[in-house]
C-alpha cells in the first residue's frame, strides 16, 4: 500500500481529498495536516510514501515544507495540489522534488489519473540493479509524466469542468444544475452536461431533495 499524507488547511477540501485517496486501490491515508509545521512534525515521526501538498498554507509556503523535508533527510514524494498557476512556482516546485502538479479545483478523475501514474512509476522502480538503457529510463519517467487523460467530450473545456467541480466542493450539501450554472455564468443545460460527465467519471452523484408537492429537486454532490 502507498501511504499518503494530506496537507491542506481548508477543512472541506482536506476531507474531500481524504475521501478521494481512500477510493483509490493501493493507497491509504496516513494522516492529515492543516499546516506546514504539522506536516513536518508528522513526517518526522511517521514516514509516508507520498504527500498531497497544498502550497498556500497558513504558516509557511508548501515549497518551504519541501525544502525542510529534504534538509531533514525525509525523501517522500510530493504532489503539489494548488491554485498557483505562476510558471515560476512550477519551476520552483520541480527544483525541490515535486513529482506532479495538480491545479485546484480538480475532479476525482484528475486526481485518480495522477495517483494511478504515480503508482505505475513506483511499480516500475521496484527492486534494485541497473536499467537496460535509455529506453527503459524514458519508459519509467513517462509513467509519471505522461498525458494519457481521456479527452473531454466535444464542446467541453477543462476550465469549465474545473469551475463546476469547484462550485460543488464549496457546497457539501449539493447543488442543482441551475445553481451551478448561475454561479459560473453558464446555462442550466450546459451545467447539467458537465455535471453528468462528472457522474460518468466517478466524482459526483445525484441526490434527490424532497420538498413540497411535485417531483423532487435533483442535486449534484461531490462523492
Amino acid at each position: 500500500m502507498i501511504s499518503v499524507l494530506i496537507v491542506e488547511d481548508e477543512e472541506l477540501t482536506a476531507e474531500a481529498n481524504r475521501l478521494y485517496v481512500e477510493r483509490m486501490p493501493g493507497f491509504q491515508v496516513a494522516g492529515t495536516a492543516r499546516s506546514g509545521g504539522e506536516a513536518l512534525r508528522f513526517l518526522r515521526r511517521h514516514p509516508a510514501d507520498l504527500v498531497l501538498l497544498d502550497l498556500y498554507l497558513p504558516d509557511m509556503h508548501g515549497l518551504d515544507v519541501c525544502r525542510a523535508l529534504r534538509a531533514a533527510g525525509v525523501f517522500c514524494d510530493v504532489i503539489a495540489v494548488t491554485s498557483a498557476r505562476d510558471l515560476s512556482v512550477v519551476r520552483s516546485a520541480v527544483s525541490v522534488g515535486v513529482v506532479q502538479y495538480l491545479l485546484k479545483p480538480f475532479t476525482f478523475a484528475a486526481l485518480s489519473e495522477k495517483l494511478t501514474r504515480y503508482a505505475e512509476f513506483r511499480s516500475s522502480m521496484d527492486g534494485s540493479g541497473e536499467v537496460s538503457g535509455q529506453g527503459e529510463v524514458d519508459r519509467v519517467l513517462s509513467a509519471l509524466r505522461g498525458t494519457g487523460r481521456t479527452p473531454l467530450p466535444k464542446g467541453m473545456t477543462e476550465a469549465t469542468l474545473a469551475a463546476v467541480a469547484g462550485e460543488l466542493r464549496r457546497a457539501p450539501g449539493g447543488m442543482s444544475a441551475q445553481a451551478v450554472g448561475s454561479a459560473i455564468g453558464v446555462s442550466r443545460v450546459t451545467a447539467r452536461r458537465y455535471l453528468e460527465h462528472l457522474i460518468d467519471t466517478g466524482g459526483v452523484r445525484r441526490v434527490p431533495r424532497y420538498g413540497g408537492l411535485g417531483r423532487p429537486e435533483l442535486l449534484y454532490e461531490i462523492i
